[in-house]
């Protein structure tokens, strides 16, 4: 069987090494790929978001399913081009990927069908907006409708930061169009939940949670960026949550898209926030997130190629999802400097492999036969261990071993993961 995965970050590189493991994968193509990808897969040259290159490279290659992993082609329909064209696809169709497409959409749904989220106002006139930011309650959340990259959320303190964050969004277009229309909802407290989820629209088979690191700097500070790291599993999210979340949350989801005529296929990705009221959905995503899907993946011991197959064909309630109960940690290493500007070209330095370690390549190419750095994020150090504590020491023992010149990670991924271990006990 030939595959085709569309995109070239970390999360395509952990998706194709979990592919490779099923002997039906015989060629694996990447469009575009990446340099490390490159050892896994055949790159082929194009854009993730050209829809006519890649289903002229699926026909080229004989392509016999495809998997569209990027949020950007998703929403523009590259699904559903496929499907016209007669290609078996893992990934929803443009109708359903609204559900991370559009906040605005999203926040509606959740208030039709009675889904836990937080309090919010849809704005697309600009001054309304900055009228509501005198009186909502502080701290509060302005988001960018549209995708942003990861990065189209501000979490303001201040009244001056709020009118800030409308301005920037709407009037300056920091976003592009994504902030064209903003949503400015209630902030939520409480612990961070990421539970990526396989559904052919009628079941639903949640994978291992995780736990992201959003921010540039050590102690959840600095910039908001795509991730600087994952644990797995969240120890936050206990049996207790996790059926709470299916009856609550997860079920009523596919339910209400269902319902809306937008049955959801592939992955759903869930960020929760664990607050004092109970679980409530913080964002939708229409794909595996990046880097969690560093860290769940590599936990699944049941065939991922079998699980988008049933996926695609609707018959996931009939196919075995089984995951490891180890735990894995991904530290990030990224060019100093991002999330803003940083310098690239860096020769990459890489240990040999081991059978608990994994290194997905994120931001790199080939350059005369030699791995250097081309992005922001690098590449995923990731470790998979009995415990989250040893876990952690082999990730960083792993990025050790790394090297290129200009690069960075946060130092304390999984830290709050432990103290949550440690206040159970």
């Amino acid at each position: 069987m030939n595959i085709l995965v569309v995109g070239g970050g970390g999360r395509e590189h952990a998706i194709i090494k979990k592919l490779k493991e099923d002997k039906r994968a015989e060629t694996i193509y990447a469009l575009p790929g990446n340099g490390g990808i490159a050892a896994d897969a055949v790159c082929l040259e194009g854009s993730a978001t050209d829809i006519p290159a890649v289903i002229a490279a699926a026909k080229e290659h004989a392509v016999d399913f495809v998997v569209v992993a990027p949020d950007d082609p998703l929403v523009l329909g590259m699904v559903d081009a496929l499907e016209a064209e007669g290609f078996a696809c893992f990934g929803p169709r443009k109708d359903a990927a609204v559900i991370e497409g559009s906040k605005a959409f999203s926040k509606d749904l959740m208030k039709k069908y009675g889904i836990p989220t937080a309090a919010y106002e849809t704005f697309t006139d600009m001054d309304k907006a900055l009228a509501y930011v005198e009186s909502c309650p502080l701290p509060t959340v302005v988001k960018a409708d549209g995708l942003a990259l990861g990065k189209g959320v501000l979490i303001c303190e201040t009244r001056e930061a709020a009118r800030e964050a409308v301005r920037s969004m709407m009037e300056g277009r920091m976003f592009g169009d994504s902030g064209a229309t903003v949503v400015v909802e209630e902030f939520l407290t409480g612990p961070e939940v990421s539970v990526l989820s396989f559904t052919d629209g009628e079941t639903v088979v949640p994978m291992v949670s995780s736990m992201d690191h959003k921010r540039a700097l050590d102690g959840d500070r600095g910039l908001n960026t795509g991730g600087m790291g994952t644990v797995a599993p969240n120890p936050y999210y206990t049996p207790d949550i996790a059926s709470e979340c299916m009856e609550k949350i997860f079920m009523p989801t596919i339910r209400a898209m269902k319902a809306e005529g937008r049955t959801f296929k592939g992955c759903l990705y869930f960020g929760l926030m664990l607050t004092p009221d109970g679980p409530k959905v913080i964002e939708y995503n229409c794909r595996f997130g990046d880097p969690e899907t560093q860290v769940v993946l590599p936990l699944l011991e049941s065939s991922l190629l079998e699980i988008m197959l049933a996926v695609s064909e609707g018959r996931l309630a009939d196919t075995e999802v089984r995951f490891s109960e180890k735990s894995a940690c991904c530290v990030i290493l990224a060019s100093e400097g991002y999330p803003q500007k940083y310098e690239k070209g860096f020769p990459i330095t890489l240990p040999e492999t081991m059978a608990d370690r994994q290194i997905y390549i994120a931001g790199a190419v080939r350059k005369d036969g030699e791995l250097v750095t081309s992005g922001g994020r690098v590449l995923g150090a990731v470790a998979i261990a009995e415990d989250l504590l040893t876990a952690i020491g082999k990730a960083y023992d792993w990025v050790e071993r790394i090297h290129f010149d200009n690069a960075y990670c946060r130092e304390d991924i999984g830290q709050r993961a432990l103290q949550a271990l440690r206040e159970k006990k």
